[in-house]
């Protein structure tokens, strides 16, 4: 009784509770006009076709409008109410004008050196084109002067991550989408206490919703009496708005403005394994050490800005305040972060790129497969040209209807001659690309509609690195692991089956 107690008044029961009556309330409201006010209700029907309009003439994904569109014919006036109270929020409108102003009043903060692209150029110009597209369309520079290292594992990495925290003298960054009690944030936790006591400049952010079931209500009053600064991105809340669609999926931790990592992990125990979720968990992040570590302390900056509602003097943060080393090049490094707001989807164009321009191999790593018809059309154009592409998903999922639909497209795939690989011992949540032995990406965006369109995210796009090499050697172990699908599989599953796929597809884009 006591649990049932607990989940009830649990603070997600509660916000799901009083979303649930306000989308009630449009329902009754609409049967009521319905039944007593017929031209008031025809009214209604014509400004939700308006709105049927209005949506086919956005620029958004066909995919996105379609999951729009259907509801609002189906519930004619309930579905074109439900999305005008979700647009028309004034705060909607603030939140995206007060980030894209953040991101402009930095921009100038992120020039490159011209140099490298012009280097890059004379070296590949494809693979300069793919680089000069997150320079000019995301607003983060090409590096070199940077050394790069992959981790395989939860374990690798968070035995670096700790030990480059203890070296800590200046500030220490993270951001990530869950933080969740246990031995990893504990851990951490311990160290960033001893930090603030050395007089280290310490920072946390969170998103809400990530951790809405991880962390106690309001958990950053608890890291500020520690003397940690803390801030919650997008607080949850019970209202219909948009805007709470938008959450920061991004992991980024940055120590001293020289070290950075990024990827898939976040500080919760299953991550590393101590504690069990879907089987054995795998995930992978990688480090950046020097100049590319700019980039990724001014994602942060960006970020905490809007939620402090500050203004940081930046300059005190470049990496030249606390460089005690030259560092050689490793290949090229040019970190990326991608906005939800901007309108340009900067993480799938990226990954478009690299499929696009592949010659050889391009292989996969991604938890969820829910993918729109471009990279549809992209994955299905490059495995017909006799591009070697290979896909790794979960095999014990960690939502079974997002995995239902990651199913629904491997029969297409398939067919045109992607290989599909389920990583047998459980979860997979890396999220990284490798191509053609000089190419790879790194970072937190997944292969699915709010990774691509909906989330904040980030990445590492890797040319001619060490890390790429070992990126390549990841797949190459993991293969091994996997089960590969077969067609003859996909083609055999029952009709109920098959017709739950289909139906979980129209509902993809809200995935």
């Amino acid at each position: 009784m006591k649990k049932v107690l607990k989940v009830l008044l649990s603070r997600i029961a509660i916000v799901s509770f009083l979303m649930a009556v306000q989308v009630l309330f449009l329902i009754l409201l609409t049967l009521r006009i319905s039944r007593g006010f017929v031209f008031l209700y025809a009214a209604l029907g014509w400004v939700s076709l308006g709105v049927v309009f209005y949506i086919i003439g956005q620029r958004s994904n066909p995919s996105h409008k379609l999951a729009w569109v259907i509801p609002i014919l189906i519930f004619p006036v309930f579905g074109g109410l439900l999305y005008i109270v979700l647009r028309t929020n004034g705060a909607n409108k603030k939140f995206r004008k007060t980030i894209n102003d953040s991101h402009q009043r930095t921009r100038h903060l992120l020039e490159g050196n011209p140099q490298y692209l012009e280097e890059l150029e004379k070296e590949d110009k494809s693979i300069a084109a793919q680089s000069q597209y997150i320079s000019q369309w995301a607003g983060f520079p090409l590096y070199r002067h940077t050394q790069t290292r992959y981790f395989s594992s939860g374990e690798e990495f968070f035995s670096s991550f700790v030990e480059h925290l203890k070296q800590a003298r200046h500030f220490i960054f993270l951001e990530f989408f869950i933080i969740h009690e246990g031995l990893m944030w504990n851990t951490v936790l311990e160290i960033l206490e001893q930090k603030v006591k050395e007089g280290v400049d310490v920072r946390v952010m969170y998103d809400d919703a990530g951790c809405l079931t991880t962390l106690p209500y309001k958990y950053y009053k608890k890291l500020r009496e520690k003397g940690i600064q803390c801030y919650v991105f997008n607080p949850f809340t019970p209202l219909l708005e948009i805007r709470l669609n938008h959450r920061d999926h991004r992991k980024i931790i940055v120590i001293d403005g020289t070290i950075a990592y990024t990827g898939g992990i976040n500080l919760a125990d299953e991550y590393i394994n101590a504690r069990e979720r879907f089987g054995h968990w795998k995930d992978g992040a990688i480090l950046i050490k020097g100049e590319a570590a700019w980039s990724m302390t001014l994602m942060f900056l960006q970020l905490w800005d809007y939620i402090s509602k500050t203004q940081e003097d930046y300059e005190k943060f470049r990496p030249q305040y606390s460089l005690t080393e030259a560092l050689e090049s490793d290949g090229y490094v040019q970190p990326y972060g991608d906005s939800p707001i901007d309108n340009e989807p900067v993480g799938e164009n990226t990954y478009l790129n690299m499929i696009s321009r592949a010659k050889d191999y391009i292989y996969i790593f991604t938890p969820y497969l829910v993918l729109d018809n471009e990279m549809v059309t992209m994955l299905v154009l490059a495995a017909k040209s006799g591009v070697d592409i290979r896909i790794v998903t979960p095999h014990i999922p960690d939502k079974w209807y997002v995995f239902l639909v990651t199913q629904s497209y491997y029969e297409v795939l398939l067919e045109a001659g992607v290989r599909i690989f389920e990583y047998t011992p459980g979860f997979l949540h890396t999220k990284a690309f490798v191509s053609d032995d000089v190419l790879a990406t790194v970072g937190s965006i997944n292969l699915d509609y709010r990774s691509l369109y909906f989330h904040f995210e980030c990445g590492v796009w890797l040319y001619k690195t060490q890390s790429v090499m070992a990126v390549k050697e990841d797949f190459l172990n993991t293969f091994s692991k996997c089960q590969e699908i077969t067609l003859e599989q996909c083609k055999n599953i029952n009709p109920f089956k098959r017709l739950l796929r289909a139906f979980l597809r129209l509902f993809a884009p809200l995935m």
